[in-house]
Parts: structure tokens; C-alpha cells; sequence
């Protein structure tokens, strides 16, 4: 018999109970068998595995080195089998396996985490014909988040790389098989360290003197689409990073200087480790919306949305959970209703 072939659930769990028990004969008898029969069966496996899983010379059941190391794997891929099974089960009942969700840097990842909490709290209706303890608490879907910037978020959402998007640019053109709702607007605030050279001009700072300064930029993540830019000044020099909180970061550091979202970088404005500077240039908000696909991608047929992503869109069909994702960046965080 071929190793692979030897390692069967059944295998795997014989070998857990004969463990637990103690003895050949206690397993027998929790197994229903008898000891020969047992013995036989663990006989078998040894040998398609070529290894002494058992030292029978106390008279009692010791698992070996070999032993061990197939107890705590055979553990762990019995879990994997019931949570894949748990899986399709939830599949069966309208919930997805997995949903990914991309979000823009400027998204608040406390009130994200939040919703994320309430998810996993849900305690959906089993399937049919399951006891009502037969489905482990929560949806049973996956979540995974990804962080984008810019068109990076809406990239991942036409690419099929996410389910959601949430934080893509107001001004993003509508796609076939995706829709799209508003979000909100965040103003942005050129800012500065108090220690920085413009932090003393005075009145509004022109872009020729702008020019001068070292810009700090958060690099689009987008890999397909072209990358945007903003409010960079030809032949001006940039130092890019990758987030919304390192251009925060820089900027406190005196690295260099630029425009950020006013909600991000609020409690240190009130600190004053951020002083705000007025531009000549005109400033505008920044308008964010939300998009999900609503058809397959290959047949253009209309979708039928799981279950998890249909809770994702009830919430943010709220205002008052579209305003927090926008605003809300410190603070203790609130229960999500």
C-alpha cells in the first residue's frame, strides 16, 4: 500500500484515539473492534510508512518519535478536513469561502477592523438539515483585506483580485459588470513640521516657492493601469513611499512637505506637530466611493451576490459607517451596529 494511500482520516484517527486511550485494548473497545483487529490496522500503516509508530514493550500504547510527529499532523490535517467540509457546507448555503476586500490607504482601519469584528461575530442559520450546533460560530467565510492607493484600488477590483472596493476615486469612469455608490469626501491640508522652512512663510505659499521643497508622495499601487499623481510640481523633488501613514510620518520627520488627508493627520495638527500652510494653488476635496462586481466577468451574466458580500454593502449602506471609514482615525473603538 502507498503511503499517501495509507494516510486516510480513519488512519488518522486511529492513531489519535490509541494515543488518548493509552492501551490497544481501551481503543478497541472506544473504536468498537477488536484488539487483533486493531493491532492489524496499526500493523498496516506502519508498514506502508516504513516507520514504528507504536513501542509496544511496556505492555502499553507509546507513540515513538515517528509517532508523534504523525499524531500532531494527522491532528492538524483533521481540522483542516473539518473546516473545509464546515466550508462547503456554508457554500451550500449561499456564503462565500473567501471575500476580498481592497482598500485605499485613507480608509480608517479602526472602524474597518470593527466591521470585520461584527463579521465574524454572525451567527448564521445552519445548513439545512443540520442541528443548530452542527456550524461553527461566525460565516465561515475568509476575509482578506488588501491595502491600495489610488487606481491600485479600483485595479483590484476589475482584475477580479477583490470582491470590494472601498475608497476608489469618485472621478473613476463606470465599468461594465461593476457598480459603484458613493463614499463621501475628505479634505486635504497642506501640511508641514513646525521646524520646516515654509512652516514661517507667510501667507499663501505660491508654487514657485513650492517648487523648492522636497515633496513627499504616496506611490499609486495600481501594476496594469496608469498611476496618478497629484499636486507634484514639475522639476520638483519627491521622495515616494508607499502608505498614507508613511507620507504622514515623513512629513513629521521634516522630510518633506505636501498635501494630507485633513482626518489622518488631524490629531497631529491639534498637537502641533503638523502645522498647516496655505497654497495659492486651489484646494478640493477628494470624493471616494465604494464598488462591487455585479457580473461575471467572462459571460457578463448578472451575479447573485453571496451572502458575505450583500452584509458588507448593508453596512455600508449606513451613513453613519460611510462617515467613520472616512473620518474616524483614533479614538477607542465603538461597536459596530
Amino acid at each position: 500500500m502507498p503511503s499517501r494511500s495509507a494516510l486516510t482520516p480513519d488512519a488518522l484517527a486511529m492513531v489519535d484515539t490509541i494515543a488518548r486511550a493509552g492501551s490497544f485494548a481501551a481503543a478497541a473497545r472506544e473504536l468498537g473492534k477488536v484488539p487483533s483487529a486493531l493491532t492489524y490496522s496499526v500493523r498496516q500503516l506502519e508498514d506502508a510508512l516504513d516507520v514504528l509508530l507504536f513501542d509496544r514493550r511496556s505492555g502499553q500504547a507509546r507513540l515513538t518519535a515517528a509517532g508523534e510527529e504523525l499524531l500532531a499532523e494527522g491532528r492538524r490535517l483533521l481540522a483542516q478536513l473539518d473546516a473545509v467540509a464546515n466550508r462547503v457546507r456554508r457554500v451550500a448555503t449561499g456564503w462565500e469561502t473567501q471575500l476580498t476586500i481592497a482598500a485605499d490607504g485613507v480608509i480608517s482601519r479602526l472602524t474597518l477592523f470593527e466591521l470585520c469584528e461584527a463579521f465574524f461575530a454572525l451567527r448564521p442559520a445552519p445548513p439545512r438539515g443540520h442541528a443548530p450546533d452542527a456550524t461553527p460560530a461566525g460565516p465561515g467565510t475568509r476575509l482578506r483585506l488588501r491595502t491600495e492607493v489610488l487606481n491600485g484600488t479600483w485595479e483590484a477590483l476589475a482584475s477580479g483580485q477583490a470582491d470590494l472596493a472601498i475608497g476608489v476615486k469618485s472621478e473613476t469612469p463606470p465599468a461594465a459588470g461593476i457598480e459603484m455608490r458613493p463614499l463621501g469626501e475628505i479634505d486635504f491640508v497642506f501640511a508641514v513640521a513646525p521646524h520646516h522652512p515654509l512652516a514661517a512663510h507667510d501667507g499663501p505659499i505660491p508654487d514657485a516657492e513650492l517648487v523648492h521643497h522636497r515633496a513627499v508622495a504616496v506611490a499609486d499601487s495600481a501594476q496594469r493601469l496608469s498611476a496618478l499623481t497629484f499636486n507634484l510640481l514639475p522639476g520638483q523633488e519627491v521622495f515616494t513611499v508607499a502608505t498614507v501613514q508613511a507620507k504622514i510620518e515623513a512629513q513629521l520627520r521634516c522630510l518633506g512637505c505636501g498635501f494630507v488627508p485633513e482626518p489622518i493627520a488631524r490629531e497631529h495638527i491639534r498637537a502641533g506637530r503638523l502645522v498647516v500652510k496655505e497654497v495659492q494653488r486651489p484646494r478640493a476635496k477628494a470624493g471616494f466611493g465604494y464598488a462591487w462586481r455585479t457580473s461575471t466577468a467572462r459571460q457578463g451574466r448578472r451575479a447573485t451576490l453571496g451572502h458575505a458580500l450583500q452584509w458588507w454593502l448593508q453596512q455600508l449602506d449606513s451613513p453613519a459607517t460611510r462617515h467613520a471609514l472616512l473620518e474616524r482615525h483614533c479614538g477607542l473603538p465603538q461597536p459596530v451596529d
